[in-house]
């Protein structure tokens, strides 16, 4: 069954309504749904339906409320139990709108690639269809039932503003919180983004008037001037900051080809395939994503000789034709950068192991040995390989890595927010070569 509450109550089965029209009982359902799990006690219930002037015969009236909905949801496998004085629903398999929308609005909150977090994002506030039970709560019982809700569906409005910002999508900003950052002065971080999408947009003046518009608001209703945070920006639009111009910098890249890739740290292609997720002790620290989209991967792939440029340009334009396929391509590349970074810091793990050497017998199918302008000769990969290609060639260097007692020398540097791996064949360094690991214990 499917149960919508962000907006008109709705609960279906195979597009069957399936909950009669009294508004009670529906809002009754609500309640418990929005509680799911837990125990809503009947007095509870009486007090939400009825506002506080609740008749004799409420008691009564609640115990047949759940009564006619067990008649109707039980035969779809929908409890609703009584417990002690009150009753709790488990929503089981069935899909609730509002647990959807507050299960990927945490997940979101906590993924590095602002790109993936826009999209998690568009995904929970698209779930919403207006007004928490826009046709059965009034905006009393709403504020009393939908509160966190109501907070997490703002502060996910905030969140994706600022992905979209890093991003480049200030257009897009502009057009979602052109309302909502006036009805909510107070959300200073929703101001903030909207100013900085206004700034970009070329809109100096009604980024400088939102400012104004908003601080009025503060200290007239609640007698405070704004934060540090906004008026700092207040003051770099005043003075025409060339920064704001752009989104910040990721730490410790560099641009090529309109991307931007992770420094060179190790010199080793498996390796620095690893290296491509900076900050693997948490979000954001030090750096974030890098294999944003397929193209990434492929200029990435061309940056470390992997692939020559006419190869790189036929990759970028068959991911063009293929958007599907591309995307199927980076996920894996995303899967064997994880199971290679398993596998090179944990000798013992067999099952990493093992999938790296699948990939690495796929890449081994798919090439030819050749002789180069050198004389010598080496692998080459097909371009029959198509979109695989940069994570084949990835996998050939992982298994002439795996195969050398060098790969004993691999370790993952130790600073908190780092975990790039690096070759230590001395056997006395401790950090990588990102400036700030170590800086307060010598590297030797």
């Amino acid at each position: 069954m499917e149960f919508q509450l962000l907006g008109p109550f709705e609960a279906r089965h195979e597009g069957r309504v399936l909950v009669g029209s009294r508004r009670q009982e529906r809002c009754l359902l609500s309640i418990l749904l929005l509680e799911a799990g837990r125990v809503v006690s009947t007095g509870r219930l009486i007090e939400l339906l009825w506002d506080g002037n609740a008749p004799a015969s409420a008691r009564g009236t609640v115990h047949t409320y759940i009564g006619r909905l067990r008649a109707r949801l039980g035969p779809y496998g929908v409890r609703v139990d009584t417990r002690h004085d009150g009753y709790v629903v488990d929503p089981g398999v069935h899909a609730v709108d509002a647990l959807e929308f507050t299960d990927l609005a945490r997940r979101a909150g906590s993924v590095a690639d602002a790109a993936q977090r826009v999209r998690l994002y568009d995904r929970a506030l698209g779930l919403w269809r207006g007004p928490l039970l826009s046709d059965v709560a009034d905006d009393g019982l709403r504020e009393r039932l939908g509160g966190p809700l109501a907070e997490l569906r703002l502060s996910a409005l905030e969140r994706r503003a600022e992905a979209q910002l890093e991003l480049g999508m200030h257009d897009s900003v502009v057009t979602d919180l052109t309302s909502l950052a006036r009805a909510h002065p107070g959300r200073e971080r929703l101001v903030a983004a909207q100013m900085t999408a206004l700034y970009r947009s070329g809109r100096q003046a009604d980024a400088l008037e939102l400012y104004r518009a908003t601080r009025n608001a503060l200290v007239t209703g609640l007698g405070i001037e704004p934060g540090a945070g906004l008026n700092t920006l207040h003051e770099r639009m005043l003075h025409g900051d060339p920064r704001l111009h752009r989104p910040p910098v990721p730490l410790y890249a560099v641009r090529v080809d309109e991307e931007w890739l992770p420094w060179t740290t190790s010199g080793h292609p498996a390796l620095e395939f690893c290296n491509t997720y900076a900050g693997w002790g948490g979000p954001g620290l030090p750096g974030s994503e890098w294999l944003r989209t397929y193209r990434t991967l492929a200029v990435w792939a061309g940056h470390l000789d992997l692939a020559e440029d006419w190869l790189v340009n036929g990759l970028l334009e068959r991911a063009r034709q293929r958007p599907e396929e591309a995307a199927a391509v980076l996920g894996e590349a995303r899967d064997f950068r994880t199971r290679l970074y398993a596998a090179l810091t944990g000798p013992d793990d067999v099952r990493a192991f093992k999938a790296v050497a699948d990939v690495a017998e796929d890449a081994a199918k798919a090439s030819a040995f050749v002789r180069g302008e050198d004389g010598l000769g080496r692998w080459r990969l097909s371009p029959s390989a198509g979109l695989r290609l940069p994570v084949l060639a990835v996998a050939q260097g992982a298994a002439e890595l795996l195969a050398d007692p060098g790969r004993f020398t691999v370790r993952a540097c130790p600073g908190a927010d780092c975990g790039w791996l690096f070759r230590d064949e001395s056997g006395r360094r401790r950090w990588c070569s990102l400036a700030t690991c170590g800086k307060e214990t010598p590297a030797y």
